[in-house]
């Protein structure tokens, strides 16, 4: 584990802070359940973790796409399916140039014993929109210091908060959010109302609870971000 981290970082340093950020003008995103995100801005699509109906995505409406681009976490059924959206699928770790869209994906374990339940996961970096986006939102594991070099302070945090298995809980999500200080952070893989059978995910608000006084918002299922976030760290649940 250790050395795919190093081998990442060696292989794309703070590659990103380089290059040209994507045309600025703000995003919108729609949120679809479970962590499937679309976010247009910049002249891009990017559609994140398109799910079956299985699993915890279990009755849920597929979220057949158009994308530029699609990130999914791992392939996993309910996180990241093949075949349900269209555009380029990137899962693997690894640099990227889709578009105009430079993109870096990292492994991180996708349990809490180094992998070696799950294997691992993928963590997505890209900028658009004039946003740095960072989406951590399948993984369980601890971010290493060499995480925090790739991630850097992002604008925009998607990270999975219903805990399990695979899943960080309201409390290891919350500890992640301080660690990386983003100015909007958008929590995602988690249950609204009864948990599907075999499902063992839960709802927001421990992670809610977790980050106390931490300002909330709830515009529903879909909002726009403009490109100068305030400095101040604020929770959006699109649901």
């Amino acid at each position: 584990m250790h050395a795919l981290r190093s081998a990442a970082f060696a292989a794309t340093g703070l590659a990103l802070s380089l290059q040209t950020v994507a045309h600025a003008g703000g995003v919108s995103i729609s949120s679809y359940g479970q962590r499937a995100l679309l976010i247009q801005g910049g002249g891009q699509s990017v559609l994140l973790n398109p799910y079956k109906a299985v699993g915890c995505a279990a009755g849920l409406p597929e979220p057949r796409v158009n994308a530029g681009v699609v990130l999914a976490s791992s392939e996993l059924a309910d996180e990241g399916a093949r075949g349900v959206a269209s555009g380029r699928f990137l899962v693997a770790p690894g640099s990227y140039k889709v578009g105009g869209l430079n993109l870096e994906g990292f492994a991180s374990p996708h349990d809490r014993i180094e992998g070696r339940r799950f294997g691992n996961a993928t963590i997505w970096r890209w900028q658009q929109g004039g946003l740095d986006f960072a989406h951590v939102g399948a993984t369980a594991g601890p971010i290493s210091g060499a995480d925090r070099v790739l991630l850097g302070r992002p604008d925009v945090l998607i990270i999975g908060v219903g805990g399990g298995d695979k899943i960080y809980s309201g409390e290891e999500a919350a500890a992640v959010v301080k660690q990386l200080n983003p100015r909007r952070v958008i929590p995602v893989q988690y249950i609204n109302g009864d948990a599907p059978a075999n499902c063992d995910q839960g709802g927001v608000q421990p992670f809610l609870n977790a980050m106390g006084s931490t300002t909330v918002v709830n515009p529903g299922r879909n909002i726009n971000l403009p490109a100068n976030l305030p400095d101040t760290t604020v929770i959006t649940v699109l649901r």
